[in-house]
């Protein structure tokens, strides 16, 4: 009887588990938004980006956890959910050769980053269904700071893996930074979540306007997704979500 009641017991517990691992595998924080509510540029003061953005090429601009357009998209590489990145776009004008040095993303997560580590990748030609062409990619140890800001319960963090030099043309780019969450022996990595930050105002942009509209992509083996927009019409977002993303490029033009 003892057996059995111990049987039920795992078994009851090993559903709920499931469950709430289920739970928490969405591919977005928000899918409800407002898309009435049209994304204005914020507009004076002076520009105050990451202090990882030094000397600061680009930023897309913060996060307004206030918005209810505010959004966090999947970029994640853990135990949970293995390779799910998010890419943020930035066309360089003519005349504006870019050597960049790092790139960083402000993202959502529920935990401490183990190890500290992230990809990155810089790509041309991407579109709907096809990754275009790789530039530049590679891994490194990343810096992990606080911003200081919070929506839908997690802690924002803002994480820079920074390379050697690699000079862009002007065009159309996607980058991407994904941390690392894989150490076996650090159980956080088997729940541990992560979202890029999408930015609604451009608030502390710097070259904010290099950032074109809705041009926001995702490639995720655990959600098979193929290079999907974040805007196409079967995720569930509105314009205004996936409008911007809040990342940066560290170097100089």
């Amino acid at each position: 009887m003892k057996r059995t009641l111990f049987v039920m017991a795992l078994v009851i517990t090993l559903v709920s588990l499931s469950a709430a691992a289920s739970q928490k595998q969405a591919p977005v924080l928000s899918r409800s938004g407002d898309p009435s509510k049209i994304n204005q540029v914020h507009k004076g003061g002076v520009s105050v980006p990451p202090p990882s953005c030094n000397p600061c090429l680009f930023y897309g601009g913060d996060l307004n956890p206030s918005d209810a357009n505010a959004d966090g998209f999947s970029d994640e590489n853990t135990l949970l959910i293995n390779s799910s990145s998010t890419y943020g776009a930035v066309s360089i004008p003519t005349g504006a050769n870019a050597s960049v040095t790092g790139i960083l993303v402000n993202v959502l997560a529920t935990a401490a980053f183990d190890p500290f580590t992230a990809t990155y990748d810089i790509r041309q030609g991407v579109s709907e269904g096809n990754g275009g062409t790789e530039v530049s990619s590679g891994s490194g140890a990343v810096a992990v700071a606080a911003t200081g800001r919070n929506a839908f319960g997690y802690q924002e963090y803002t994480v820079t893996v920074t390379f050697s030099s690699v000079t862009l043309v002007p065009g159309e780019y996607w980058f991407n930074v994904t941390p690392q969450c894989t150490n076996t022996l650090d159980g956080s990595c088997t729940v541990f979540r992560q979202f890029s930050s999408n930015t609604t105002q451009e608030t502390n942009a710097v070259n904010g306007a290099w950032q074109p509209d809705n041009e926001i992509f995702w490639n995720s083996v655990y959600f098979g997704e193929t290079w999907a927009n974040w805007c196409d019409s079967s995720i569930g977002l509105n314009t205004q979500q996936c409008d911007w993303l809040s990342f940066g490029l560290v170097g100089a033009n």
